[in-house]
């Protein structure tokens, strides 16, 4: 539930840019009657529309996330909050100028936020932020929870410059495609990756009788 709740405002780009795609001299009617105050020149062209539209609802999407994680009581993660900052900021540059590479490039900011609140954590306070999450559920030993760490900080690395490369290699549509389904899609098998890195160092499970006994003279 939790992946799906923060895969929400990706998913809804996602249909907002392909539904607005498909019906571009609707789309860029709409934007500019509802939105165009927001629009330098306060016009948007049919082109534009339906990376605009997107925008406009992944900031809406984005900012009820945190709105129903305070109407509940429950703690908003740093991330969340700055990942509404990113897109406020990146996404108000986008809808202002017309300009798509803004909001493109809140993934990357938004990856490249993870690894370095991982390495600072780590090579400044000497805090393992993995360890403090899971380390009540996973009983790993301290040189398997730095390598984990490490691995994730150059994963989140890698993940901000191939987002860059696909959006400025491709077309906009097969960028939003990325977003969803091949970022997505590689974060799942990192996460598989890393479930086989942990098996392999979790402790044997006891029996629960103890030690077997020994065998006879």
């Amino acid at each position: 539930m939790k992946l799906l709740f923060d895969l929400l405002p990706i998913v809804l780009f996602f249909a907002t840019f392909r539904y607005a795609e498909g019906h571009q001299d609707w789309a860029g009617a709409f934007a500019t009657e509802h939105f165009g105050s927001l629009v330098s020149g306060g016009v948007v062209a049919p082109k534009e529309a339906p990376v605009l539209l997107a925008t406009v609802v992944v900031i809406i999407a984005t900012l009820a996330q945190v709105v129903y994680l305070k109407a509940r009581g429950r703690k908003v993660d740093a991330m969340l909050w700055f990942s509404l900052a990113l897109v406020v900021i990146l996404g108000g540059l986008t809808i202002w100028f017309h300009n798509e590479t803004f909001i493109k490039w809140k993934p990357s900011g938004l990856y490249w936020a993870f690894g370095i609140a991982l390495w600072a954590s780590q090579a400044l306070f000497g805090k393992n932020l993995l360890r403090s999450t899971l380390g009540k559920e996973l009983p790993l030993p301290e040189p398997v929870w730095r390598r984990l760490n490490f691995a994730w900080i150059a994963f989140f690395a890698l993940m901000g410059l191939v987002n860059l490369w696909v959006a400025y290699s491709f077309e906009t549509a097969i960028w939003v495609d990325f977003k969803l389904f091949g970022a997505t899609g590689l974060m799942l098998l990192f996460m598989v990756a890393q479930g086989v890195y942990i098996s392999r160092h979790l402790p044997e499970a006891e029996s629960s009788e103890g030690e077997s006994p020994k065998s006879l003279p």
